[in-house]
């Protein structure tokens, strides 16, 4: 079986739909085809096969996978059996959002709380998530073993809060200000540029 780490991207986007359909099958099916997955989701059988190879290796012939071995499997891969904590600063239109989307937990991620230089000591989101003045963030961090921080804040201040991350220990940093961010080695950074994006969408067009 190939390690969970190194399983292609768009292959790793496709997973929540198998567990999906997984998950929707009756008790007593307890084995599934490639074949009877690729027709249920209208995928190709030979795109199934190489994206359940990645992460569970191959199926059994004339009987292809144990249903609850293939989920069990397919959890394991996207992180849901231990999940991954993170935090968002920024809590203006973008921030609650992210704060509030639940897609990311199918992912093994689940976002703790955001945090906000204007927000007061007892703030919420409209799903319930906390929203915390910045004073609390480094002890927060620190309590919760947090491994993730989202920037969503104006440019001018995103690299203030990138720092404040580092210095927390927080060794992964997802940023969407529009502003090119520098962290130290052994610091991964991964910017997304919105507006970029959205241009060369419009560019495919």
């Amino acid at each position: 079986m190939n390690s969970h780490n190194n399983i292609p991207k768009p292959t790793l986007g496709r997973l929540p739909a198998y567990l999906r359909y997984l998950k929707s099958l009756p008790p007593e099916c307890k084995t599934i085809s490639a074949t009877a997955i690729a027709r249920a989701l209208g995928l190709g059988e030979v795109q199934v096969r190489k994206d359940l190879g990645s992460t569970s290796g191959e199926g059994r012939p004339r009987v292809g996978y144990i249903t609850g071995e293939l989920i069990t499997s397919i959890e394991t891969c996207l992180g849901q059996n231990a999940m991954c904590k993170a935090v968002i600063v920024g809590a203006g239109k973008l921030g609650s959002a992210l704060l509030d989307y639940e897609g990311f937990s199918v992912y093994g991620i689940e976002i703790a709380a955001a945090f906000d230089s204007r927000a007061g000591e007892w703030e919420f989101s409209q799903k319930g998530k906390p929203i915390y003045p910045m004073g609390h963030f480094s002890n927060f961090c620190r309590l919760q073993d947090i491994k993730v921080g989202i920037i969503a804040v104006p440019k001018d201040a995103a690299q203030e809060v990138c720092n404040l991350m580092v210095k927390n220990n927080i060794p992964a940093i997802w940023s969407f200000a529009p502003a090119q961010l520098s962290v130290p080695e052994g610091v991964t950074l991964q910017q997304e540029d919105l507006a970029l994006s959205l241009a060369h969408l419009c560019k495919q067009i």
